[in-house]
């Protein structure tokens, strides 16, 4: 995997039947109430206010969520 994606276009990957805005809410949910996967995602420099994810994070969230 090469590059940063943005966090909303991964969000509408995995929640593609929402707008945007909604996919957005339910991802960050979904990391926020997986202490596991927070903890992960900050150990690889995650700030909930970021825009773009790392190769690294988005690996964390494929390892935790599957791809979408």
């Amino acid at each position: 995997m090469s590059g940063f994606i943005f966090k909303q276009d991964l969000a509408m990957a995995y929640f593609s039947d929402c707008s945007k805005s909604t996919a957005s809410k339910l991802l960050a949910r979904e990391i926020h109430s997986n202490n596991s996967l927070l903890a992960a995602l900050q150990s690889a420099g995650y700030r909930p206010t970021q825009k773009r994810l790392s190769p690294k994070q988005v690996q964390i969230l494929y390892d935790f969520l599957g791809k979408p």
